[in-house]
């Protein structure tokens, strides 16, 4: 039997593409505002700093099982809604969900105490932000020829940056704007907090919808004539994801070390970015959660993660000319050199204002992290498989928070005498060792195509 040749996929507008990825600036407020305030609040309700890690286990832990099994039913799903889009809409319902109940965790304390509720909203919030996010990832692949995939990956880093610039700014917003008190009672959280969580789900499942509307899927006949046909059977059930991930290609296993290190940075700077600054700038005693300069240095955080997201969205649209002038791997190299030298400096400052200079690099590594590693693993990896690999390869963003979660409070206690500042050093440090892994890969797939 002859063997059938793929057809190129059609190139899609710029407006086509922006529309499929839409829901990421939603997904991305969310998801900013967790990051920026979840320590802040897991604080509020009673967590030590050493403990804070632990706290966030939660969210890698429901990550490196849900992404997976999700990305394999995505690529067998195929009803009136699609194949990705039902994933979407469950995962906005749920994620909105758990925005409005985990500022409000002190009100069930009837129930639980209220850091159980608030650790227990950050696994369930994050579960669901995954169900909605991966089935994204695959989408771009799906839709996009490879001459575009690139530049996929881009608009949704760009969207990514947009969607977090806002949401790590509401609560500063609506204090110093809107009067929405920024201090509470010990173990309550601020108003200002808990009404950009609500904000946050409404535009969460306001901007999935659209790409749920707006964006049409290929129907598996369609499907099959852009790739060519499988040379082997492909295995029944569930449990291929076990086979499929015993036969990653060599190019994902590399980018896998990359990730370690790359997430491992990443997790350190979200869960001790607000302490660190709080004791090593402002001078807050360890455990004051409720004075002004710990509301301050919360604010203040949340616009620092601002202004690296947004560095992140710029950078996003010129990555794809820059990776076309060089290479991807040597565009992904510099940029998490720049995002180690950007953590590095935060323990040389004493004026937060210049703390902004920091984030520029964060922010070049934040936009690369988010779509380089995706447009090299998108060439090597098999067509019909995009979103069982896409969740598999999601191990390699769960295992390092995993491990710092276990191990970095830990190490902040026994080793750092609890001076958060030095959990920031070990991910400048660890940002740059990412750089140097990624010069390593091998990719005879790889096409320097935007």
């Amino acid at each position: 039997m002859e063997k059938r040749i793929a057809v190129s996929k059609p190139r899609l507008s710029s407006l086509q593409i922006f529309n499929m990825s839409a829901g990421f600036f939603g997904i991305q407020f969310g998801f900013a505002l967790q990051n920026g305030n979840a320590s802040r609040i897991l604080q509020t309700y009673g967590a030590d700093v050493e403990h804070l890690s632990l706290f966030w286990l939660a969210a890698p832990l429901t990550g490196m099982i849900v992404q997976p099994i999700i990305g394999y039913y995505s690529d067998k799903t195929w009803n009136k809604f699609g194949r990705r889009r039902p994933y979407f809409l469950i995962g906005a319902v749920l994620t909105a969900l758990a925005l409005i109940l985990m500022p409000n965790s002190a009100a069930m304390a009837n129930l639980l105490p209220p850091i159980i509720i608030g650790a227990g909203m950050l696994m369930i919030m994050d579960a669901s932000i995954n169900v909605a996010m991966e089935p994204f990832r695959a989408l771009v692949a799906d839709k996009l020829p490879e001459s575009q995939r690139s530049f996929g990956f881009s608009m949704q880093t760009f969207l990514i940056g947009a969607g977090a610039i806002t949401g790590s700014w509401l609560p500063y917003i609506l204090s110093e704007y809107a009067g929405v008190s920024k201090v509470a009672s010990q173990g309550q959280v601020p108003d200002n907090v808990i009404y950009s969580f609500y904000v946050g789900a409404a535009v969460l499942v306001l901007t999935i919808l659209w790409t749920v509307v707006t964006t049409k899927e290929y129907p598996p006949e369609e499907m099959e004539r852009y790739h060519e046909e499988n040379e082997e059977e492909e295995k029944k059930g569930i449990m291929s994801i076990f086979s499929d991930f015993s036969k990653m290609p060599l190019t994902m296993r590399q980018l896998g070390l990359v990730q370690f290190f790359s997430w491992f940075a990443l997790f350190s700077m979200w869960v001790f970015t607000t302490p660190a600054i709080a004791q090593h700038i402002y001078k807050v005693a360890p455990g004051d959660t409720s004075s002004l300069k710990f509301a301050d240095a919360g604010n203040w955080v949340g616009i620092l993660f601002g202004i690296y997201n947004g560095v992140s969205a710029i950078y996003a649209l010129i990555l794809p000319a820059i990776a076309r002038s060089t290479s991807r791997k040597i565009t992904h190299a510099f940029s998490l050199t720049a995002g180690g030298l950007g953590l590095l400096s935060i323990y040389f400052i004493t004026n937060p204002q210049h703390l902004i200079f920091s984030m520029i690099g964060i922010g070049l590594a934040w936009g690369s992290i988010l779509s380089m590693p995706y447009a090299i693993l998108s060439s090597a990896i098999p067509a019909r498989k995009m979103g069982v690999y896409m969740g598999i390869f999601n191990f390699f963003i769960t295992m390092p928070q995993i491990v710092n979660g276990f191990f970095g409070g830990m190490i902040v206690e026994k080793f750092y005498d609890g001076e958060a500042i030095y959990a920031i050093v070990l991910a400048g440090i660890f940002m740059v060792l990412g750089a140097i892994s990624v010069l390593y890969i091998q990719n005879n797939k790889e096409k320097e195509l935007q």
